[in-house]
């Protein structure tokens, strides 16, 4: 069993931040990723651009330039890299934790799908991109059903729709409807979500209003079927010609994984998880969260930008603790 003074679960740019402080205090880390570096931002779609501009996204005084005020993934992902590869960060990649668990001594057991660890600290740093809101209709899970959109090109000269209306949605049907897709939007609420980038909504909103791009507001959907969706709409039943869905709805963070190393989460639903503000341990003594973990179900809460400083408060409590 390796032992490390902490263990950092999750690679993205809070985790990263986490690394960096720790190193700078001498703190023996690791950081264990189950995917490649920022592992969510490899997993947006290749064209998505930031809300937040480059500086926003900087972590630990490190410039991030880029070409426009507001940075896209492929540069976010050099960014990151060139952090991690700079300051040598110690980094196990594709490798995926499994469990977690507090020992008689107080340390904790880290097992992974490769090796088994024993760390004094934790930081869970997980995000939320891993687990997508279902909508837990009939046919969702058929091969057509996607609840992750990477590349427009895939889409051309498809009847798509598109379920939802956030920030992920409206680029999706902008940027299929660019491709050659015929785009159908369907929207729970009355109209286009409040919080799509200020840049964007007006283009959505011309599309729809022009008829480039279908809408059905006020609508959920009843089934998916192999050439057909059935809807809910105002009017009623309505069943749709479509070739593929993209199901758009949010994701969540795994909170089963956070129930089993003992941190208590809200029952109002929001699942928030228990933790200091000061200093972010949770319930459990000596494991922290980071970023947008920490939100609970409200992922809109917390993002690179207003998280960056979890890094050293977290950091600054443990060396405290080692100090004494």
């Amino acid at each position: 069993m390796t032992q490390k003074e902490l263990i950092i679960i999750g690679g993205g740019p809070i985790g990263i931040a986490c690394g960096l402080e720790a190193k700078k205090r001498g703190i023996d880390f690791l950081i264990i990723e189950k995917g490649p570096i920022v592992n969510s931002l490899f997993n947006y779609p290749m064209n998505m651009q930031f809300f937040s501009s480059s500086e926003k996204l900087e972590i630990d005084n490190i410039p991030f330039i880029s070409k426009e005020a507001k940075p896209k993934r492929n540069e976010a992902l050099e960014y990151y890299r060139r952090i991690v590869t700079s300051n040598d960060l110690d980094i196990n990649l594709f490798e995926k934790v499994i469990n977690v668990s507090k020992q008689k001594d107080n340390s904790f057991a880290v097992a992974t799908d490769k090796d088994a660890y024993s760390a004094n600290f934790v930081i869970v740093s997980t995000g939320f991109y891993d687990l997508p809101n279902t909508l837990d209709v009939p046919g969702e899970d058929l091969p057509k059903v996607a609840h992750y959109y990477k590349d427009p090109h895939f889409y051309s000269m498809q009847k798509l729709a598109v379920v939802g209306a956030s920030n992920s949605a409206v680029d999706a049907a902008l940027e299929c409807y660019r491709k050659g897709a015929e785009v159908t939007m369907i929207v729970r609420g009355p109209e286009i979500g409040p919080r799509v980038k200020y840049w964007v909504k007006p283009d959505i909103e011309n599309r729809i209003k022009e008829g480039s791009v279908k809408a059905y507001f006020n609508t959920t959907v009843k089934e998916f079927k192999e050439k057909t969706i059935v809807l809910n709409t105002p009017e009623g039943e309505k069943a749709i010609d479509n070739d593929y869905v993209l199901a758009l709805t949010g994701y969540q963070p795994n909170f089963h994984f956070l129930e089993k190393m003992g941190v208590k989460l809200s029952e109002d639903g929001k699942f928030y998880p228990q933790y200091s503000e000061k200093t972010m341990e949770t319930n459990v003594e000596n494991l922290y969260l980071a970023g947008v973990i920490c939100g609970g179900m409200d992922t809109h809460l917390w993002f690179i930008e207003n998280s960056r400083i979890h890094a050293k408060m977290i950091l600054e409590n443990i060396a405290q603790k080692l100090v004494h």
